[in-house]
């Protein structure tokens, strides 16, 4: 991510407070960017609005913050450590389109005081840049860029990366850099490998990369790949290539370091083009964009440098950006794939949309297996069909869609596709007078399914409240959504049949009783999609509150452990859907808050006093962080549903594989292999009937108790029950 290099078309913040703002948005993404989390803003939103921060800060200079982002390297939030670069490792600007680049270069020449002798054109990989040092042909420090005067020292790691040698061909001493990534192979096999140990997959190659580059005593190895983009420190005489000393050009350097091992952008299937004019830069530039999807890494635009080093000399660099060179950024990253089949999915409010369901593709970095086609009308105007091969994009970098099909290539036998005469859910007739088609029916489309995944065991648990009777209360107009349950009275069920007198006071009484379950359940009830009982769960434990869930923006969302970019959108903008539900649930006295989580009370204006904060919850490291505990076979008195919300109300992190970094298995009659696994391992093992006891003298508040259980666990294991 890096600023806008001409702001001259940006629209400048009307007031200081939307630029201070905008300033602590752009850090947030850039942190999360640079340090490996999951991406918070694509870079479109992001370039937009820092080329509006540029904009500000050029019409009212007085505003401009000391430490503002647009004129440190990284934004000034990368992750600082103790190695010096030999050379500051600097950023580029950015632009995006001919326009802009030709202004650039004019610029270029200006400095020069003549046309510049030359350029290469090289792909924008987005991975981690970093520093690699040679001495006498063997790699002795890898570091990252940092704050690009010093970065952190990931030298284990990155002895993994593939093009990368450990040993140069020849014993020279130097110093490459270039990026660490993951190539599309790569990824697939990190997720491969991170879900086959109980993990939530990686959202994006970048944040792996970064994760992997920096992970420490992981149970397992994720691929990275390598390729450099410049080299300091080597003089031409050593090279043997110039038998004068002179400086070489950019593309020899790089063409000697490639003889020596490392792999380079310009033996990548990118290549690098050597120019002489723009329009050769701009040809260059159009090949490599149209060739992105075929490249078998993620690309985010084009570099263009100057190959002369006198030229880079005269230029110079600024504080953050050398003048002799520019990022060329592409517009959203398009891929194909082929049309499997379209579904048609009915929404809560009965709004009936068409889905593409596609052959697994990685678009911008994602693996999508499904995308919009918006609405009916929209699916015919871009014309596909079954069996297409058809374009697909993430609209702002987020949301999948698809464009359009590839006409030329669409098989002979296929046919139009027939949209329903019906709503595929009840059967109902269907309201065409709008874009969106509707089901006649609204909310009572699917209220007899919503109704039954609120009631069911792992979600409010509603004893009595079966589909036999969600029917009938349905069929009566009684219920269409959740909230409508707790406004029932007894004397309105006796008049449907099978239920008399007792049968509806004992059903009003379990409905009622259901209010004090805690916001982890109320999630899982709503079944927002995208989640399920572990991720309500995680939601619950980090937000705490209802109202905090509510008030979570997009990037709010990608904070939760599993939650990258995609799943973001789709959950917030189910959370806004649901909020009328939510409203109502909330006004009946739904309990909307989640036990042991620090504020949860408070917020809602309840008593902080009985609730247990992080630091007293048993299933927490040292550093505060939660211990991950697998749960195999029965603990008394729970299902495995409610096990591992033990887990986690003791402040730990449920896991269904047992590995290395496994802190705790808890093993009860009925256990298998895990408890074996864990004792191979020398994982600390609990038997289900303390962990039972653990459990109850921390809701008790016997601290004694607790205190000697988890003393125990210091000790041998005990041995595994049954």
């Amino acid at each position: 991510m890096s600023p806008v290099v001409d702001a001259d078309r940006a629209e400048p913040f009307d007031d200081r407070e939307a630029y201070t703002a905008a300033l602590d948005e752009i850090r947030s993404a850039a942190a999360a960017y640079y340090n490996g989390a999951d991406l918070v803003m694509d870079d479109a939103t992001y370039d937009a609005l820092l080329a509006r921060v540029v904009a500000t800060e050029t019409a009212r200079p007085d505003w401009k913050a000391d430490d503002s982002p647009s004129g440190l390297v990284a934004a000034g939030v990368g992750i600082v450590g103790d190695v010096v670069h030999s050379e500051p490792m600097l950023s580029l600007d950015n632009v995006f389109g001919e326009e802009e680049l030709r202004r650039w270069a004019a610029r270029l020449d200006r400095l020069l005081g003549r046309p510049a002798a030359g350029y290469t054109v090289e792909p924008k990989i987005d991975g981690l840049a970093i520093a690699a040092r040679y001495v006498a042909g063997r790699l002795v420090q890898v570091a990252t860029r940092g704050d690009g005067r010093a970065g952190e020292d990931v030298t284990a790691q990155a002895r993994r990366a593939v093009g990368l040698p450990e040993q140069l061909a020849e014993p020279v001493t130097m110093e490459i850099r270039g990026e660490i990534f993951m190539t599309d192979a790569d990824f697939a096999r990190a997720n491969e490998l991170r879900t086959s140990h109980g993990e939530p997959p990686f959202a994006h190659p970048r944040s792996a990369a970064a994760g992997t580059l920096r992970a420490q005593d992981r149970a397992y190895d994720a691929p990275l790949s390598f390729l450099a983009y410049a080299v300091h420190g080597l003089d031409a005489a050593t090279t043997g290539l110039d038998g004068d000393g002179a400086a070489l050009p950019h593309s020899a350097l790089m063409a000697y370091v490639e003889r020596l091992g490392v792999a380079t952008t310009a033996g990548s299937p990118a290549g690098m083009r050597r120019c002489t004019t723009l329009d050769e830069v701009l040809a260059a530039v159009a090949e490599l964009s149209a060739r992105r999807g075929e490249l078998g890494f993620g690309i985010d635009g084009a570099v263009i440098k100057a190959d002369h080093p006198a030229d880079r000399e005269l230029a110079g660099s600024g504080t953050r950006a050398p003048r002799w060179g520019i990022a060329y950024k592409f517009p959203a990253d398009t891929r194909t794939t082929t049309l499997l089949r379209i579904e048609v999915q009915v929404g809560r409010t009965g709004v009936i949309t068409p889905v593409a369901v596609l052959a697994p593709v990685q678009v911008g970095g994602v693996t999508v297996t499904s995308a919009t086609l918006h609405n009916f009308d929209d699916l015919v105007r871009r014309n596909v069909r079954v069996g297409d091969t058809v374009f697909v994009r993430r609209a702002g970098d987020v949301i999948p869609e698809v464009t359009g099909a590839k006409l030329d290539e669409r098989p002979a036998d296929s046919t139009p596709y027939e949209p329903p005469v019906t709503c595929p859910r009840c059967g109902g007739e269907i309201d065409r007078s709008q874009k969106r088609w509707r089901c006649v029916q609204g909310r009572a489309c699917g209220a007899r399914e919503s109704l039954a995944y609120y009631a069911a065991r792992d979600s409010m648990d509603i004893e009595g409240l079966g589909s036999k009777i969600i029917d009938l209360l349905v069929g009566a107009g009684l219920v269409t959504d959740p909230g409508d349950l707790y406004a029932l009275e007894p004397s309105a069920l006796v008049t449907l049949d099978r239920l008399g007198e007792v049968s509806a006071r004992k059903l009003v009484a379990n409905i009622q009783a259901s209010k004090t379950r805690p916001l982890s359940r109320v999630l899982t009830g709503l079944g927002v999609r995208m989640t399920g009982r572990s991720m309500s769960r995680r939601l619950a434990r980090h937000f705490g509150t209802m109202e905090a869930l509510l008030a979570a923006s997009v990037a709010d969302l990608q904070q939760v452990e599993g939650i990258g970019p995609e799943r973001a959108v789709t959950i917030a903008a189910e959370l806004v859907e649901l909020t009328p539900v939510i409203e109502k649930l909330a006004a009946h006295g739904v309990n909307m808050t989640e036990p042991g989580v620090v504020g949860a009370a408070s917020a809602t204006g309840g008593d902080d006093a009985d609730v247990p904060t992080s630091t007293a919850l048993p299933l927490r490291r040292p550093d505060g962080t939660p211990m991950t505990v697998v749960v195999t076979g029965s603990v008394p008195g729970l299902t495995r549903t409610e096990g591992n919300e033990a887990v986690e109300r003791l402040g730990g992190r449920s896991s269904g594989s047992v590995s290395k970094r496994t802190d705790l298995v808890v093993v009860g009659e009925g256990a298998g292999s895990k408890a074996e696994k864990a004792e191979a391992l020398g994982v600390p093992v609990l038997s289900a009937e303390r962990f039972a006891d653990l459990l109850a003298a921390h809701t008790a508040g016997d601290a004694a108790t607790v205190a000697e259980i988890l003393a125990s666990l210091a000790g041998d294991p005990e041995p595994a029950a049954g």
